[in-house]
């Protein structure tokens, strides 16, 4: 059911705050904005039992509800994009995967349009500068070392809403293709590596800021060569993404990096592809055939796992409920730490006055109960009383 809400206080629940959480809280809307007071008589709706958290921010996603980011026309990325938004996800940044230069322009071109529409908060190259060595869910033969010309082409055709690439930055160009875009202000983040330790400080050094999802796609931790992860969780300028579905990581690691790394350093992300609320079945990533069985998304030659087929609200559950994260942890993860990489922290990422109106209700089991983006309800609690 949708409406806007032009003034309305929502009242009676656990609201989380960037200082902490206020019980009994409420957070006033008017129009799209969250307001710092209430005009006179204004609806309230009781949300006693539930918790309010900002909306949560998925920097790392490849599509969802049977629509491709990757290769799909509007329609199908607008239907990626409505199905992420009802499980909580209210901003979102559209990936690519590997493929042809000219192709990915073409993406590039296509995406950007609905980022200067407001539908995307922006594009995140994945591949083709990746390495052979860690490919994944990439095709082999159109990958490429990274050639800052190349990548400059890309930011070209995305017309400024190129917001992160991932390279294997111990490639040939990887070391000056992170120069360039930490010079542009674009998120060079490693990932789909095979580096040292050594060559993974390098790169910090010159300007990498992201760990694209943590510990897959890159050497284990070794004691004797450490390898890209210790160098990643150590470094205060680096901001690891986790994919909390309960494939790709164990409980264990995920636990590893937010106590090295601290719920400040890690962003929360789904990698989806457009399996993700969708269901079981034959798909795309790319050139590349994936199958989709029992929610898990594997490469049907090779057996690679192929993206998630997680949304937001999934990965707050599990991070609660099963890992035992606090929940003001959480939300610094999945809302305000993406927000403030994106460039985007002003508007989304917390709950606080003049900033957009977007907010996730959950019920005191942390399940979705409500959506609200820019003040429209995309899910309008239903358990709630109105005053």
């Amino acid at each position: 059911m949708a409406g806007r809400a032009d003034s309305t206080v929502l009242a009676g629940a656990r609201v989380v705050l960037p200082t902490g959480t206020v019980e009994n809280g409420r957070v006033i809307v008017e129009g799209t904005r969250i307001a710092g007071s209430s005009a006179q008589g204004a609806p309230a709706v009781d949300l006693s039992g539930h918790w309010i958290v900002p909306g949560f921010v998925d920097m790392h996603n490849h599509g969802g509800g049977g629509g491709s980011f990757t290769s799909g026309t509007v329609d199908d990325v607008l239907t990626g994009v409505r199905t992420h938004r009802e499980h909580g996800t209210t901003t979102l940044v559209a990936s690519t995967v590997t493929g042809e230069m000219d192709f990915l322009a073409e993406r590039a071109g296509i995406l950007s349009e609905l980022v200067e529409q407001g539908d995307l908060a922006g594009i995140h190259f994945e591949g083709p500068f990746i390495s052979p060595c860690r490919k994944g869910a990439h095709s082999e033969s159109l990958l490429r070392h990274p050639d800052p010309a190349e990548v400059r082409k890309l930011m070209d055709a995305a017309r400024g809403t190129a917001k992160m690439f991932t390279l294997a930055t111990e490639l040939p160009g990887g070391i000056d293709s992170v120069r360039l875009l930490a010079e542009h202000g674009v998120i060079a983040a490693i990932g789909h590596t095979d580096a040292t330790y050594e060559q993974t400080v390098e790169a910090i050094d010159a300007g990498a800021t992201v760990a694209t999802h943590l510990y897959n796609a890159m050497p284990g931790l070794g004691h004797r060569a450490p390898g890209p992860i210790a160098a990643l969780l150590e470094d205060e300028r680096i901001t690891v993404e986790l994919i909390n579905d309960g494939t790709h990581l164990h409980p264990a690691a995920l636990e590893l990096a937010y106590h090295h790394a601290g719920a400040h350093r890690v962003a929360l992300i789904t990698d989806a592809m457009d399996a993700a609320g969708f269901g079981d079945g034959q798909y795309q990533l790319g050139p590349l055939a994936v199958e989709v069985k029992d929610g898990v998304a594997r490469l049907v030659e090779g057996g690679s796992i192929a993206g998630s087929t997680l949304t937001l609200d999934t990965a707050f559950h599990r991070a609660v409920t099963i890992d035992r994260i606090p929940v003001g942890d959480v939300v610094q993860s999945i809302s305000a730490n993406p927000a403030r990489l994106l460039g985007v922290y002003d508007r989304v990422g917390s709950l606080e006055p003049g900033k957009d109106a977007d907010l996730v209700v959950l019920d005191e089991d942390f399940r979705i109960a409500g959506v609200m983006r820019r003040g429209e309800w995309i899910i309008q609690p239903q358990a709630v009383r109105s005053a």
